[in-house]
């Protein structure tokens, strides 16, 4: 599982604490005891051969249980905490995260955290691979094989910088100043590359950026116009900027597991606060949208 998750033996091994040369013997026995080529030399890497593919899914939920199995005798032990690995759209970071995350450590909670910042389908792919538990992020529809639920709906805006002379539309403004993107794959780069075919629009120049928050830095900083979902505008020093509702869909953000994976205590205890500070986040963007629609 490790070596289809990484590519490569090498960094497999360096993941497991072993050395390469145990993981490929072990690879070798398996291969032998099934009868079934496991991996094909691609490149530099490996990758899993169709037979294994079909595999890697159900032996993915076999290792959940596993995991869930030994956690629950380190709860009646009283032994090692849990850790909780979580793929989630940076801009979740403060307004849902930090909040639920300072809760838990400060609390005791035997939880220990690894949290990768990564886009939508990024983390998505990592949560079907078995690489993290959980996804936090915007998801339309329904995906084979994982459980989703959703913590809150928001709206898209237009941000740019102030200028002076009579105001225009934001919308306006795309074909005329830097436009601000986020990377390839992302849900928010996917409504923009969508609207800009819809609407016939092609910008003069670009800024292609990894994250949210840097490409408000951006906007706020007197420098090209992007589409930005409403979460991060809350709280927001918004007075450098003009803000425009975006005439995108709104989307949900969700929170997503693989399905038929009973949490345990700890990590259930996780969900329940942030479903509280999912809440609270929902709150707020109703405020910040009536705000705005006045």
């Amino acid at each position: 599982m490790m070596v289809a998750r990484t590519g490569s033996v090498g960094a497999a091994a360096r993941r497991l604490n072993k050395t390469p040369s145990a993981v490929s013997q072990q690879i070798r026995h398996l291969t032998e005891v099934l009868g079934v080529t496991l991996f094909e030399r691609r490149g530099r890497g490996l990758v899993p051969t169709q037979a294994a593919e079909q595999v890697l899914p159900a032996a993915t939920r076999l290792f959940d249980e596993a995991e869930a199995v030994f956690g629950l005798f380190g709860q009646l032990s009283g032994g090692a905490a849990t850790t909780l690995r979580i793929a989630a759209s940076d801009y979740l970071a403060k307004p849902l995260l930090v909040p639920v995350l300072r809760d838990l450590v400060g609390r005791g909670a035997p939880l220990f955290f690894e949290i990768s910042t990564v886009h939508s389908e990024e983390a998505l792919v990592r949560l079907e691979r078995g690489e993290v538990e959980m996804a936090i992020v915007s998801h339309v529809g329904e995906r084979s094989g994982l459980a989703s639920r959703e913590l809150f709906e928001q709206s898209f805006y237009w941000v740019a910088p102030r200028r002076r002379g009579p105001s225009k539309p934001l919308a306006s403004r795309l074909a005329e100043e830097p436009l601000l993107r986020l990377a390839p794959g992302s849900i928010g780069r996917k409504l923009l590359d969508r609207y800009l075919e819809e609407h016939g629009i092609r910008p003069a120049s670009s800024i292609d950026v990894p994250s949210v928050s840097l490409l408000l830095t951006y906007a706020t900083g007197g420098v090209g116009i992007g589409l930005v979902p409403a979460l991060p505008l809350e709280g927001t020093n918004l007075r450098p900027v003009l803000l425009e509702r975006a005439d995108v869909p709104a989307l949900p953000v969700k929170l997503l597991t693989r399905a038929g994976r009973s949490p345990i205590a700890p990590v259930a205890e996780f969900i329940e606060r942030l479903l509280i500070e999912a809440e609270r986040c929902n709150t707020r963007l109703k405020a910040f949208a009536d705000g705005r629609a006045r």
